[in-house]
């Protein structure tokens, strides 16, 4: 266990020195963009092996404490920013916004106790680490959109517009982030059926509105909600920016505020 959380430690340092350069390159007008994406690379790796180290010991995958939810999303969100921010060149000043963001997940881990939990028989099914997968790409899309709309919010109160310049202009964004929101909408219904399905498995009923249940299909609701009055009314890119980031701060919610409603992450697991 030491060595998982020596590796886990020196991967939060190395993300914290990535934000570092990140807003630094924005502020003093830089363009670190290989530094960046080669030292996020160099902690995905640590944090990676980490969570394999702790995954063979306990023999079972990162979705059972807190601390692993945390752990195994924070790796799987910067994962997939990672090779976003790989692909598409203007969305790489988005950085200075995204790692910030992520910094209170890692700060939040970091206060959770990296203790073992107990593998209850309704996680023993395929279906629940496909419903995981399907949710974390839904979150990653979502991380990308918001540093996206973030970028839109800055400018729109004139904070750091001039150190933003270079990024395309607010239309352009806008419009690739709902790229992006649709792709987490894709990835979100999948993850409702596939968590349907586990419920059907491990509990003998596909939906019975607990709390979890009902606050993501309220998230499911707005993010198709918001998309819908893009294509519809077509708000301003402020406007799109908001509700991007409303979506994305609901999503959060579900994905980690159920311990504020019940004992464990997921209620009904034990």
């Amino acid at each position: 266990m030491e060595r998982e959380m020596l590796l886990l430690w020196a991967a939060v340092s190395t993300y914290v020195l990535t934000g570092v350069v990140a807003i630094f390159g924005v502020v003093l007008g830089k363009r670190p963009d290989r530094t960046v994406l080669a030292l996020l690379s160099l902690a995905l790796l640590l944090h990676g092996v980490s969570i394999l180290l702790r995954w063979e010991r306990l023999d079972h995958g990162p979705y059972l404490t807190m601390f692993e939810i945390l752990s195994s999303n924070i790796w799987s969100l910067l994962l997939f920013y990672a090779i976003a921010y790989g692909r598409y060149r203007p969305i790489r000043p988005t950085a200075a916004i995204v790692l910030p963001l992520m910094f209170i997940m890692m700060g939040w881990m970091v206060l959770s106790h990296p203790g073992e939990g107990h593998l209850p028989p309704t996680y023993d099914t395929t279906w629940l680490v496909i419903h995981i997968l399907f949710g974390k790409v839904f979150l990653g899309a979502a991380l990308v959109a918001v540093g996206m709309a973030g970028v839109i919010l800055l400018r729109r109160f004139d904070l750091g517009t001039a150190k933003l310049a270079r990024l395309p202009d607010d239309r352009r964004l806008d419009d690739l982030a709902y790229r992006f929101m649709a792709l987490g909408l894709i990835f979100d219904t999948l993850m409702l059926i596939a968590g349907a399905i586990w419920a059907q498995d491990a509990w003998g009923r596909y939906w019975a509105w607990d709390p979890l249940e009902t606050w993501s299909f309220i998230t499911w609701l707005m993010l198709a909600f918001s998309l819908h009055l893009r294509v519809t009314l077509k708000p301003s890119a402020v406007r799109g920016a908001w509700m991007i980031l409303a979506v994305f701060v609901l999503a959060f919610l579900t994905f980690f505020g159920v311990p504020f409603v019940t004992t464990v992450p997921h209620q009904g697991a034990v």
